[in-house]
């Protein structure tokens, strides 16, 4: 090869190589979407969050603790999305080897027999009809990813297993706060089942004392019937909580990757939430939320896709080679039966634009889907943040004005009663509206304590927390 020749190679592969970097384009994330300001009446100062933290570290009961760990270890969702993981894996690795020179080996023995009628040949000559043909060959084939083909297909496929990884700790940290919730709601029924078992017992031992008032000429029959049916409505209700205590019992299992039983679990008295709630900055939920994460790299998998789709308009670079041995003898399968072809192609789509033009509008359309996906999930986390946010100071805001008010209905139950018994100006009707309220208080008073849980378990997942296990 001539000094020229190989400067006209140098200049033309570089000039190749210019034009391939023209017509894909490198990855970077959108401008125009920085979660800066997300949070509703949040000041942000600081990088602190407590989606750092640990899940021992924000959930103290040691029940919780193992009930977490158990299901991180046996949840089946959790697991699928590892097998998921694994099979992206593979088209990553897959997708790297395009980028090398395929190698094939062919060894064959063929047998061909000729008919001596079907060629027609005059009886005075005679020629082998019989042929035997040995062959050996190792036959390659490289295509030259001029135009970035290959690299924006090996970077989709990487980006596609980065998607899974996210997609696996999304389920993870879905998995910590499902199992944290049932948890709280758990104990939050035992204890209204609780509260109602000793109202049932107070007011069956009301309906005795009122039929003593009644013997005594104090009340008349309609306090008793109004006693006992206050007596019913206690009872009744029940079988309702002991039903959703066995639902959330399975609802507990099922994330645990269990059979339905039941679930060993401290009590609701005893939980200790979590004070110091830092929320860092918005701009961390493109690091710690994980379907953040995964939103953003769909949209990478959308953008190389249309980097791939681009590559179809220029002409394809392939160079092929084979060589090896081929005799029609055995015994010469050594001797002089070398043979070998090089060849360089080219391949440009000439009437298959129409096709390619399609290729390219539908990858662009579906980038830009998934970008409208993007950056909705940015949107959606800042708002779970302020409503995590809200939800634990409303709970706060309550617990004090509902003790107050728990204990005024005490007094008044008590204060009732009495008056019962000596004052013909108080009737039955008094003690059962007082009581009433204040089971109902008492169970409220439940609910206030349980939202104030759920809210931090509720802002450590809108934060990205409970994946870094």
């Amino acid at each position: 090869m001539t000094r020229n020749q190989k400067i006209s190679i140098f200049i033309t592969g570089s000039l190749l190589l210019s034009l391939g970097a023209c017509v894909t384009q490198k990855y970077k994330t959108p401008e125009e979407l920085k979660a800066d300001g997300l949070y509703r009446d949040v000041a942000q100062t600081d990088t602190a969050t407590i989606a750092n933290l640990p899940t021992s570290t924000l959930f103290t009961d040691p029940q919780l603790q193992a009930l977490i760990k158990e299901g991180i270890e046996n949840n089946l969702d959790l697991k699928a999305s590892i097998e998921r993981m694994k099979s992206a894996e593979a088209n990553l690795r897959l997708s790297k080897t395009a980028f090398l020179p395929s190698l094939n080996l062919d060894v064959n023995a063929t047998d061909n027999k000729q008919s001596r009628a079907a060629l027609n040949l005059p009886p005075s000559i005679n020629i082998p009809l019989e042929t035997q043909l040995y062959r050996a060959q190792l036959s390659t084939a490289w295509e030259i990813d001029v135009w970035g083909k290959l690299g924006s297909a090996k970077r989709s496929a990487l980006a596609s297993y980065l998607q899974t990884d996210a997609a696996k700790r999304a389920v993870q940290t879905q998995l910590v706060s499902s199992i944290a919730t049932n948890y709280y709601t758990l104990l939050a029924l035992d204890t209204q089942l609780k509260i109602t078992e000793q109202t049932l017992a107070s007011r069956i031992k009301n309906v005795e004392a009122i039929k003593e008032l009644k013997e005594a000429g104090i009340v008349n029959g309609a306090a008793v019937v109004q006693s006992e049916a206050n007596r019913y409505a206690a009872e009744v209700s029940i079988p309702d909580l002991r039903r959703s205590i066995r639902e959330t019992e399975n609802a507990l299992n099922l994330l645990l990757g269990r059979g339905a039983g039941s679930v060993a679990r401290s009590t609701f008295d005893v939980q200790q939430d979590y004070k110091d709630l830092q929320v860092g900055l918005s701009s961390q939920l493109l690091k710690n939320r994980p379907d953040v994460q995964q939103a953003e790299l769909a949209f990478r998998v959308a953008f190389e896709n249309t980097n791939l789709a681009k590559t179809y308009f220029y002409p394809q670079l392939t160079l092929t080679a084979n060589g090896g041995l081929s005799s029609l003898k055995l015994e010469n399968f050594f001797n002089n039966s070398i043979f070998y072809s090089i060849v360089g192609g080219l391949t440009q789509p000439i009437f298959n634009k129409g096709q390619n033009k399609a290729r390219l509008t539908s990858a662009k359309a579906a980038q830009q889907e998934s970008y409208f996906a993007f950056q909705k999930s940015v949107l959606t986390a800042g708002s779970e943040v302020s409503n995590a946010l809200y939800a634990y100071q409303t709970a706060v805001e309550k617990e004090a004005s509902r003790a107050k008010q728990i204990e005024s209905l005490e007094k008044a139950v008590d204060y009732t009663k009495e008056l019962l018994k000596y004052s013909s100006a108080t009737n039955y009707t008094d003690v059962l509206t007082s009581e009433q309220s204040l089971l109902s208080a008492q169970l409220n008073g439940v609910n206030d304590r349980l939202q104030k849980l759920q809210a931090i378990v509720s802002l450590y997942r809108a934060l990205g927390g409970g994946w870094k296990e």
